[in-house]
This record gives structure tokens, C-alpha cells and sequence, in this order.
């Protein structure tokens, strides 16, 4: 095999029999670029031979999932330390791009996390964390890995310890600064500060002990021939240290120990400095992470649940599907589950944002880490572990915070090429005024070398996008909104139009008893007692609407003796005695009721959107019940605001015209697209689209799981499916439209928050390099200045944890 040619192996799933391999292989062998391709049935496997220098396995992947089947993928996390700046996330992630295998790698500076999807026919998770490594740097897979936050307090306490060394060995170099300058010659220093010795013993261990890691991280980086943060650090210090020591010995030779011109405080206190703002960036990025802390500490530690007849207390962990939980008022639901004993007003504000508890009873379904307000509950496991739903929540929000924006490409871009071209002009800048503005004045050249190294660090614009991400996307988490991740959080504010479903989403998705009209001959009371009576034997769900309407009043139900379903027209019944039909107008026409009374009373009612049943006792007209799928009460409230916005509204459903009409019209909706097949909203979406909208596309049922896919963007109730949850790339929780709005604000939010950040972080870089290439910036001053705009960026990012729907 040439030495050119590699070979790969790809998992292939969807095969059913001997003439799909046969279509995937020949399709591959057309791929130009693949020498030869292998398809095994039995083992589902795929051998591909093929000149990565013509054709990528991303390109080989994207050819079977064409042909209809699907690459099989393994996606893991891995925690990295040793990365300092933008520079080392970039090296990663383009060093793990470029495995065999690996089909998208994602560094994040700020959570000091890699997220990789690969094929694990090819690679493993070893193979991934060897190249890390390999590269420099730290990496344990998020299951071995220790609790991040136990890892940023010893960072912490780490950065501290060397802060405060550094500080007490440079304050005598600072001190014996001050006698370097005219307007500062009234403070007195001591003789010995300024004693080259005595300044070499006190920097050495700064430069060598505390900033041995700035060695260390140039090292790394030019062996694997990049260059980063720590390449500046330590070209910039050590200049200003090796000339130091240069002059020192010169002076000692010429015995003018006391009047040489030093610079061993430049190289310490700009360590120092560094240090410094290292210290105050891990504890900022700790409260950037606040958000999953504080979702993580809603979970029960404990359950109290019943096990062959005996009470007993058991670590969360524990818990099983199918365990009995006994729950005390006061306390928290451990898991998610379903009430067998009790009824209680149950607290969902953790999950909905929602302040009033909702009660539930008996085959309610209750969700882990909210609390049982009042009463006692026993309630069956359903959902434990990794699968309830605050899990599920807290697993969004991290792959959220951990994610890229697409803003954030123009930030790598720049960090990649940023380092080597800042060391050109460094030395550019030393030439010249080496050679022209102060000619022969090394000192002077070098002092500027040194500013315009330090200030040009690309700290700032590494962690400009991803903290406001985090802290934006985690914000957003406690109002009940999850953003599946940063490239959704940035579409969001571009939307222009938005269409709802109707059923479960402008609609409480239940339909309710609403109206009750009866002819003088029957009570009320009594005619709804025959009605409920009838209904009770059916399985509809308008019937069950009607039953429960009529349980709610207080009603009892009458005896009855036969029944009778009639498709497509009603039913028939003989309750307490009495004949009693409940349907359409054929129904009552087939038996020869006289309903033209009763018709306009009935129009009416379909005319706004209910479905109205007549009802005949003993062959006469009784009366007209009425139900309805009513709208949310914060549909018309939320539609308004989305039109404030300036948003177009649109309601899709199924319905016919004149139901959707109607409620279309009581939600202030003005643009209807009705009686749409469930496969047909996908192609609406698409003609929208087609005219230049971003559409933002909300539902909470299985049927709207193709179009949420296909909208920019894709708005899943939280009270819906899970099917449309996946399918969706936000997940309003509460399960009322006033989400849709807010959404649409914290993405406008976060985004100014993000272009404020990039501003800042590129706009200090290119004023202050210049600034220090003409002179005007001490490179102690540079070092302080280059360390606080990090931390100023992720200040900025914070803000975000604060913001007020």
C-alpha cells in the first residue's frame, strides 16, 4: 500500500440485506479518492481504502448517509487542563480534527472541555486523550474526571499561593523602581534594592519557579510548532531577565554595580501581574458556571422508599424504576413518577418558572426536585438517573455552554495566526528603534520589544464569545428556556416570523365542557345528569371532555342500562329508563327528532371554533351541549408581544378553516394556514423560507417534529412529546407562549453581550500594540493592562446572570 493511502473502518447501520451492501460499496468505489471499498452485512462494517490527500471520511460518511443508511458515531467529553488562551483551544481542536476518525471536535476555553463526536470502529477515547497529550496538555474523559468545580477551586488555591510568593519577592523590585524616575526621587529607597545582586536573587525564583509554567506552555506549543500566550510571557520576560543578568555582570566586570540600569522588576512583576489576572479569570469563570451548580443542587440527596413492605432511607443513586417513594410534605420529589396514594399541591417554580403550585391527584405524573407543598404522596419511579427530566435539563444546558456559536469562527480565525504575526512585529519594532528612533539604545529597543509582546496576549478573544455563551445559555435555563446550543442562541434573535400549532400549543391541547343549552321541558341539573350518564360508556375523548365538565359541576350520573356507539353520527343510550340519542344532525334526521329550533343555537357555536352535539330524551329535542379545545390563558397576551416585536404570527393546523378561524381570532391571530395534512407543515415551513423568512417554528406533538426540523428555528412545549423535544432546538419548559418572546430576548442579549466582548477584546489588542510600539506603554503597564482585559471580558459575560425578563 502506498504510504499515501490509508485505510478506515466505519460502522454502518440501516443494512437489510445483501443488495444494500452491494449499493454502498459500489457507491464508494465511484467516490474519487477511494481505492477500494469492502462492505460486510454480517458485521455491518465498511473497509475503505482511500487517499486522504483527495477525499476526507467526513466526505466517505456523507456518501452512505446519501446512499439512506446511517454511520454509526460515539460522541464523549473530556475535561483539558494546561490550555492559557485562545491559541491552545485552537491547536486542540485542530490537532483532534485532523484524527482518523474524529468527526467534529469542539474545544472550549472557558469550560476547559472538548466535546468529540468519532467513529469508534476506528479510534477510541485513548487514541483521543493521547493526542491531547501528545499536544501538550492535560485530558481525562468526563466520567473519570474529578467534579470540575473541586478542579477550579485547587486552580484557585494554586494561583493564589504562587500570586502571593510573586507579589512579596517583586514588591522590593518595585520599590527600587521608583528611584528610576524624577518626579518620584522624594521616597526614599534602600541601598540594597538597588543592588543588582540582590534584585537577580529575589527575580530568579519569579522568573523561574512562578513562571516556570509559562516555560513549560512554550514549550509545548513550539514542539508541536504552534505558538500561544506563553510564548509572549516568556520571550517578554526573558528578554527583560537574560539582559539584566547581562548588564550585571558587565557592571561587575566595569565595578558599576550601583548605577547600571535594570530591568530584573520588568520580568517580575509582569509574572506576577499575569498571575494575578490568571487568578481573578478562574474564580470569574467559576461564577460563569453558576447555572449548572445551581440545577445540580436541586436534586434530593435522598428518597425515602418502600420495599417489600419495609420504609426505608436510600441515596438518590439508588432508586429504581418501580420503586414506591413516600413523600412528606415539605419535602422534594426525589424522582420523576406517578402518584398512586394522595393528592397535593406540587411546586414547579424549579422547573416552569411558574410560582403558583399546581395540584395534582391520583395518575398524575410528578417531575424530580420539586416540592410537595401539603400533602402526603406515595408515587411509583418512573424516570431515575440520567433520565429525568432535571437531568436531562442540566445535560442541555452543558452541551449548550459548551458549544460554538458561529459569531465565535471570526475569534478562532484571528487566535490561530495571531501569536507568530505579534512576534514579527515585536521584532519590527525592536529594529526600529534599534536602528532609527534610538539608535544603538538596545535597552530602550528592548523595553519596547518586551510592551509590545505581553500587551498583544490573545486572552480577551478566546473568552469573549464562549463565557457569554455560558452565562447567557445558563440564564436562560432558570427562566425555563433550554437552548439545545450556541449556534441556535445566535439564530434566535434573527427571527422575522413565527408559526404556532394550534392543538397543545396556542390551545391547552384539552378539549372542555364549555356550553350547556336546554329547552324549558329539562332542568339543567337533570339533563346533564342523563348526558353524562350516556357519555361515560363512550371512548371519545370529546366524551370524556363532556363527563368530566358534568363531574366538575357536582352532578350525579344516572343508571344506565344500553348503549349504543354509532360512528360518524353519536351515540344511543337507554338511561334511568328514558331513550336518550347525543350526536350530529344526521343522527337526530335518521331518528326523526325535530331539531330546526336548535340550528342557529348550534351554528353559532361551530361558527367560533366549538364542536356543539344535539341531544334527544324519548325522541324530542332536549338540548345542546358544547366543547371546545380552549386557548391558553397567556396565548393572546404573548401573541401580542411577539407582534410588538415586530414578528408575523402564523397558527398551522389540521382543523378546518372556520375552527382554526375561530380561534385563531380569539388568540389575535390574523394569518391562518389550515387543514394541513401533519407531513404538509414541513413543506409550509419550506415555502415561508422560500420568500426569505427566518422561521421560528413551535409545537408539542409528534406531528410537528418534522417541521420544527426543518425551521431555522425549532420550539418544542415542554408539556409536549418528547419526540418534538428532541426534534427541536430550544425547549420552552413552561408550556406557554410568553417563552417564545423571551427566548427571542436573552438571544438578542447574549449576542450584544458577545459582539461587546469581541469589540473590546479586538479592539484592545489593536490599539494597545501600536500604543506600545510607539513608546507610550511601560511593559509593566502592558502586563497589567493585558491581564484585566480578560478578566473585563468575563465581567462583561456575567452581566448576562443578571438580566431581568
Amino acid at each position: 500500500m502506498s504510504q499515501s493511502i490509508r485505510e478506515t473502518s466505519l460502522q454502518i447501520s440501516g443494512m437489510t440485506c445483501a443488495a444494500c451492501a452491494t449499493r454502498i460499496e459500489k457507491g464508494l468505489n465511484k467516490l474519487t479518492g477511494v481505492e477500494a471499498a469492502t462492505v460486510n452485512l454480517a458485521l455491518e462494517k465498511s473497509a475503505i481504502k482511500y487517499d486522504p490527500a483527495t477525499i476526507k471520511v467526513e466526505d466517505i460518511e456523507k456518501k452512505i448517509r446519501d446512499l439512506g443508511y446511517e454511520v454509526v458515531t460515539e460522541k464523549a467529553e473530556f475535561d483539558i487542563t494546561g490550555m492559557t488562551c485562545a491559541a491552545c483551544a485552537t491547536r486542540i481542536e485542530k490537532g483532534l480534527n485532523k484524527l482518523d476518525g474524529v468527526m467534529k471536535a469542539n474545544v472550549n476555553l472557558a469550560l476547559e472541555k472538548a466535546t468529540v463526536e468519532f467513529n469508534g470502529s476506528v479510534l477510541t477515547t485513548n487514541d483521543i486523550l493521547k493526542k491531547v497529550e501528545g499536544l501538550g496538555y492535560g485530558a481525562q474523559t468526563k466520567e473519570e474526571s474529578k467534579d470540575t468545580s473541586d478542579y477550579r477551586q485547587k486552580e484557585i488555591a494554586k494561583q493564589t499561593k504562587k500570586f502571593i510568593f510573586a507579589a512579596i519577592l517583586s514588591f522590593p523590585l518595585l520599590w527600587a523602581m521608583v528611584g528610576h524616575f524624577s518626579f518620584t526621587s522624594f521616597i526614599w529607597v534602600p541601598k540594597i534594592f538597588m543592588n543588582p545582586w540582590f534584585q537577580l536573587v529575589l527575580a530568579t525564583p519569579v522568573q523561574f519557579i512562578i513562571g516556570g509554567q509559562f516555560y513549560m506552555g512554550a514549550y509545548k506549543a513550539l514542539k508541536n510548532k504552534s505558538a500561544n500566550m506563553d510564548v509572549l510571557v516568556a520571550l517578554g520576560t526573558s528578554a527583560a531577565y537574560f539582559y539584566s543578568l547581562y548588564l550585571s555582570i558587565m557592571s561587575l566586570m566595569g565595578n558599576s554595580a550601583h548605577e547600571v540600569e535594570l530591568y530584573y522588576e520588568t520580568s517580575s512583576i509582569l509574572i506576577t501581574l499575569i498571575i494575578l489576572g490568571k487568578l481573578f479569570e478562574a474564580k470569574a469563570k467559576g461564577r460563569s458556571s453558576e447555572a449548572i451548580k445551581k440545577l445540580m443542587g436541586l436534586q434530593a440527596k435522598t428518597a425515602t422508599i418502600e420495599r417489600n413492605g419495609i420504609e426505608m432511607e436510600i441515596p438518590i443513586e439508588e432508586v429504581v424504576v418501580g420503586d414506591i417513594l413516600y413523600i412528606k410534605p415539605g419535602e422534594k420529589i426525589s424522582v420523576d413518577g406517578m402518584i398512586t396514594e394522595g393528592q397535593s399541591a406540587i411546586d414547579e417554580s424549579m422547573l416552569t418558572g411558574e410560582s403558583v403550585p399546581i395540584d395534582k391527584k391520583i395518575g398524575d405524573d410528578v417531575i424530580g426536585a420539586t416540592l410537595n407543598k401539603n400533602g402526603f404522596l406515595k408515587v411509583e419511579a418512573t424516570k431515575v438517573g440520567r433520565d429525568t427530566a432535571l437531568a436531562q435539563i442540566i445535560k442541555v444546558v452543558e452541551e449548550a455552554q459548551g458549544s460554538k456559536a458561529p459569531i465565535q469562527r471570526l475569534a478562532d480565525q484571528i487566535s490561530g495566526v495571531f501569536v507568530p504575526i505579534v512576534v514579527a512585529f515585536a521584532v519590527i519594532t525592536f529594529i526600529v528603534w534599534y536602528v532609527w528612533v534610538t539608535p544603538g539604545d538596545f535597552a530602550k529597543a528592548l523595553e519596547k520589544l518586551i510592551a509590545v509582546l505581553v500587551i498583544a496576549c490573545p486572552c480577551a478573544l478566546g473568552l469573549a464569545t464562549p463565557t457569554s455563551i455560558m452565562a447567557g445559555s445558563g440564564r436562560a435555563a432558570e427562566f425555563g428556556i433550554l437552548f439545545k446550543g450556541g449556534e441556535h442562541l445566535e439564530m434566535t434573535h434573527r427571527i422575522s416570523t413565527v408559526v404556532l400549532d394550534k392543538t397543545g400549543t396556542v390551545t391547552n391541547g384539552k378539549p372542555v365542557l364549555t356550553d350547556v343549552f336546554t329547552d324549558c321541558s329539562h332542568p339543567e341539573e337533570e339533563f346533564l345528569a342523563f348526558v353524562g350518564a350516556a357519555e361515560k360508556q363512550s371512548e371519545h375523548p370529546l366524551a370524556e371532555a363532556i363527563v368530566q365538565g358534568i363531574k366538575d359541576k357536582g352532578i350525579s350520573l344516572k343508571v344506565v342500562t344500553e348503549f349504543e356507539a354509532i360512528p360518524g353520527f353519536g351515540i344511543k343510550a337507554i338511561v334511568d329508563g328514558n331513550e336518550l340519542l347525543v350526536g350530529t344532525r344526521k343522527l337526530m334526521s335518521k331518528h326523526n327528532v325535530d331539531v330546526a329550533h336548535a340550528l342557529e343555537k348550534m351554528n353559532e357555536m361551530e361558527r367560533v371554533g366549538k364542536t356543539a352535539m344535539l341531544v334527544a330524551i324519548n325522541g324530542q329535542y332536549a338540548g345542546t351541549v358544547a366543547v371546545a379545545d380552549t386557548i391558553k390563558e397567556t396565548s393572546k397576551m404573548a401573541i401580542s408581544r411577539l407582534k410588538q416585536m415586530g414578528l408575523d404570527v402564523i397558527m398551522i393546523t389540521g382543523d378546518n378553516q372556520q375552527t382554526a378561524k375561530a380561534i385563531a381570532s380569539q388568540a389575535g391571530i390574523e394569518h391562518v394556514i389550515a387543514e394541513v395534512l401533519p407531513e404538509g407543515k414541513a413543506e409550509e415551513i419550506k415555502k415561508l423560507q422560500a420568500q426569505g423568512k427566518k422561521v421560528a417554528m413551535v409545537g408539542d406533538g409528534i406531528n410537528d417534529a418534522p417541521a420544527l426540523a426543518v425551521a431555522d428555528i425549532g420550539m418544542a412545549i415542554g408539556t409536549g412529546t418528547d419526540v418534538a423535544m428532541e426534534a427541536a432546538d430550544i425547549t420552552l419548559i413552561r408550556g406557554d407562549l410568553t417563552s417564545i418572546a423571551d427566548a427571542i430576548f436573552m438571544s438578542k442579549k447574549t449576542i450584544t453581550n458577545i459582539k461587546q466582548n469581541l469589540f473590546w477584546a479586538l479592539g484592545y489588542n489593536s490599539l494597545g500594540i501600536p500604543v506600545a510600539a510607539l513608546g507610550f506603554l511601560a511593559p509593566w503597564l502592558a502586563g497589567a493592562a493585558m491581564a484585566f482585559s480578560s478578566v473585563s471580558v468575563v465581567l462583561n459575560a456575567l452581566r448576562l446572570q443578571k438580566v431581568k425578563l
